[in-house]
Protein backbone atom coordinates (compact mmCIF):
# COMPACT_ATOMS: atom_id res chain seq x y z
CA UNK A 1 0.00 0.00 0.00
CA UNK A 2 1.33 3.32 -0.98
CA UNK A 3 1.89 6.54 1.85
CA UNK A 4 -0.23 9.89 0.33
CA UNK A 5 1.91 11.87 -1.23
CA UNK A 6 0.94 16.34 0.04
CA UNK A 7 1.54 19.02 -2.01
CA UNK A 8 3.05 22.26 -0.74
CA UNK A 9 1.36 25.36 -1.51
CA UNK A 10 4.09 26.43 -4.36
CA UNK A 11 3.36 23.12 -5.80
CA UNK A 12 -0.04 23.33 -6.22
CA UNK A 13 0.00 26.86 -7.61
CA UNK A 14 2.38 25.93 -10.03
CA UNK A 15 0.34 22.59 -10.90
CA UNK A 16 -2.53 25.59 -11.54
CA UNK A 17 -0.44 27.86 -13.85
CA UNK A 18 0.87 25.15 -15.86
CA UNK A 19 -2.44 24.02 -16.46
CA UNK A 20 -3.32 27.44 -17.84
CA UNK A 21 -0.40 27.75 -19.81
CA UNK A 22 -1.02 24.12 -21.34
CA UNK A 23 -5.02 25.20 -21.90
CA UNK A 24 -4.43 28.68 -23.41
CA UNK A 25 -0.74 28.56 -25.03
CA UNK A 26 1.12 26.21 -28.02
CA UNK A 27 3.47 25.61 -25.06
CA UNK A 28 4.26 22.12 -23.53
CA UNK A 29 6.57 20.39 -21.24
CA UNK A 30 9.93 22.51 -19.96
CA UNK A 31 8.61 25.81 -21.73
CA UNK A 32 4.80 25.76 -19.87
CA UNK A 33 7.13 24.74 -16.68
CA UNK A 34 9.74 27.10 -17.04
CA UNK A 35 7.36 30.44 -17.56
CA UNK A 36 5.29 28.95 -14.95
CA UNK A 37 8.01 28.96 -12.28
CA UNK A 38 8.54 32.59 -13.78
CA UNK A 39 5.24 34.20 -13.78
CA UNK A 40 5.00 32.73 -9.45
CA UNK A 41 8.29 34.31 -8.82
CA UNK A 42 7.44 37.61 -10.53
CA UNK A 43 3.99 37.55 -8.78
CA UNK A 44 5.14 36.97 -5.07
CA UNK A 45 7.56 40.09 -5.46
CA UNK A 46 4.08 42.42 -6.30
CA UNK A 47 3.30 43.73 -3.12
CA UNK A 48 0.53 41.67 -0.71
CA UNK A 49 -1.72 45.43 -0.72
CA UNK A 50 -1.27 45.74 -4.48
CA UNK A 51 -2.48 41.85 -5.70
Amino acid sequence: MSEPTSTSAYGRRLKLVEDVLTDRTKLDGKAVRDLAVHVLSELDHIPERVR
